[in-house]
């Protein structure tokens, strides 16, 4: 009978650690979990505001502004252009 109830205790001890590191093992994933979705709700900011400043750039008036400048580029004179009809 003492046997019975040693393994039983050793038994019962062996199931509450399992317990007890199952649900430090949980808690931990949560914690991750919760740290990787606030890492992404970041991540969408950012990509938002680089979407926004990318529209900026890319604005017509500023590409040709850039042309203008940088490149000294210019629009061809109406006496130069050739129209085609279809």
């Amino acid at each position: 009978m003492l046997r019975v109830n040693l393994f039983l205790i050793f038994l019962v001890v062996v199931c509450a650690l399992a317990v007890v590191t199952s649900n430090h093992r949980a808690r931990k994933l949560t914690m991750e979990l919760e740290r990787t979705q606030e890492r992404m709700r970041a991540l969408e900011v950012e990509w938002g505001q680089l979407q926004l400043e990318q529209s900026t750039w890319a604005t017509h008036a500023r590409i040709e502004e850039s042309a203008r400048k940088a490149l000294r580029m210019h629009a061809p004179d109406p006496k130069h252009t050739i129209s085609l009809e279809p």
